[in-house]
């Protein structure tokens, strides 16, 4: 009954979430080094830190066998801690400037020299950041040219006019015109799959 911490991709704070959910202080922040201490010997195996993890950088092991594991997946993970400043689908907008208003596909549309992809998003459907793909892969594969909007959901209207029933949804625009939508969150696992979708639009 171990806790890992990956801290390649780990903001190592002392605010952790997941520290101020466990039950036993199996987390103490050490002022000195300035770093998460994890005491393993207080650990039950609840679960709760890996979950309140917004980053999943917290495993729970249950087994030797599985800590083992989990040891050499963090020591194998390519990650870094700027993969947090990232952007991605499905996850909270880090950069303003790729936040819209609803009424603005409308007014991009005008300007139909360059292809358009909006993501319709609500908080419910803000995922973990670092299991999702980052915007920048998903705009090149539609084109290099490619302007990029997040979009709040903030009425029915979209979701209507596009029929959208699932959210978050991508929805592709190419010379003014719409060209296809993938609805649902899709992580790393699936990304070779949404790449492919989002190049059979680029081709309509």
């Amino acid at each position: 009954m171990s806790v890992l911490i990956n801290f390649k991709i780990c903001d190592n704070d002392k605010a952790c979430s997941g520290m101020a959910i466990c039950p036993n202080n199996v987390f103490e922040w050490d002022e000195k080094k300035s770093t998460l201490v994890i005491h393993n010997e207080r650990c039950i195996s609840c679960g709760l830190c890996e979950k309140a993890c917004m980053v999943s950088a917290i495993r729970v092991a249950k087994t030797e066998e599985e800590y083992k594991k989990i040891e050499k997946e963090f020591d194998d993970d390519p990650r870094t801690i700027n993969d947090l400043l990232v952007d991605r689908y499905g996850a909270t907008p880090i950069d303003e400037a790729m936040i819209g208003k609803q009424q603005e596909i409308d007014i991009k549309l005008l300007d139909a020299k360059r292809p358009l992809i909006v993501e319709l998003y609500n908080e419910e459907s803000i995922m973990c950041l670092l299991k999702s793909i980052p915007i920048k892969n998903i705009a090149d594969t539609f084109d290099t040219e490619t302007r990029y909007r997040k979009i709040e959901v903030i009425s029915d209207d979209l979701l209507n006019k596009y029929d959208i029933k699932e959210l978050p949804s991508l929805l592709f625009f190419n010379k003014g015109k719409y060209v296809g939508k993938i609805e649902g969150y899709v992580d790393e696992d699936s990304k070779e799959e949404l790449l492919t979708k989002v190049q059979e639009f680029k081709n309509k």
